[in-house]
């Protein structure tokens, strides 16, 4: 007799377009983690996994913390370093950078009537949710 896949059993393509990532980041990066799940089952040829686990391990290996950042209130880079760790140098420099889209890689400022620039904090929390946490898979050497 053969097992019924589970209706929580999602493949990789389905992982990928419920977190709105891309297939090929789901399956050539985060699958080949020692830490993502193994395989309950098969569809077909596509290997099935629990959406549940894979949901833990994406949100405490493979998806930034925004941290609580509250909506309303303006952060200046220096209090954003502090609340997500992304350091301040890094958002000076994504400020001039653009990504193949073509799009800044971090928004403009939402204020700029002082010295330090300012952004809300669900502006920065809708830039991070495009951002990826950066892990090294070995030390360089």
């Amino acid at each position: 007799m053969v097992a019924t896949p589970s209706a929580r059993d999602e493949t990789l393509a389905e992982i990928a377009v419920r977190h709105g990532r891309d297939y090929e980041t789901v399956r050539g990066q985060w699958a080949r983690q020692a830490v993502w799940p193994p395989a309950t089952g098969k569809r077909g040829k596509w290997k099935l996994y629990d959406s549940a686990t894979v949901d833990a391990v994406i949100a405490r290996h493979f998806v930034r913390d925004t941290g609580s950042l509250e909506p309303r209130r303006l952060y200046t880079a220096k209090e954003i370093e502090a609340a997500t760790g992304i350091s301040a140098g890094t958002i000076r420099t994504d400020r001039t950078k653009l990504r193949a889209d073509g799009t800044p890689r971090w928004p403009a400022p939402d204020d700029t009537s002082e010295k330090a620039h300012r952004w809300y904090g669900d502006t920065i929390t809708t830039e991070l949710k495009k951002r990826r946490k950066y892990k090294r898979s070995a030390p360089k050497k």
